[in-house]
């Protein structure tokens, strides 16, 4: 289930909410009881050994392969 992160207008706190995908529109309290709150935007961050390796280089050149582009 996904998380959804909210910050609070009235208290200024920020939390995060597990509910489906149908209820992410849907409005939400925060931990104090406050009813005003905005849905944040979050960043979804990708790890691992394959986001820093080199790019594959390829053998020809060009647009496909060096076959049409001269």
């Amino acid at each position: 289930m996904p998380r959804y992160e909210y910050r609070c207008k009235t208290c200024g706190s920020t939390f995060e909410l597990r509910r489906p995908m149908s209820q992410s529109s849907a409005p939400a309290s925060c931990p104090s009881g406050h009813d005003d709150t905005v849905k944040l935007l979050s960043t979804v961050a990708v790890g691992g050994s394959a986001a820093s390796a080199p790019a594959p280089v390829s053998g020809g050149g060009g647009c496909c392969g060096g076959g049409c582009c001269g």
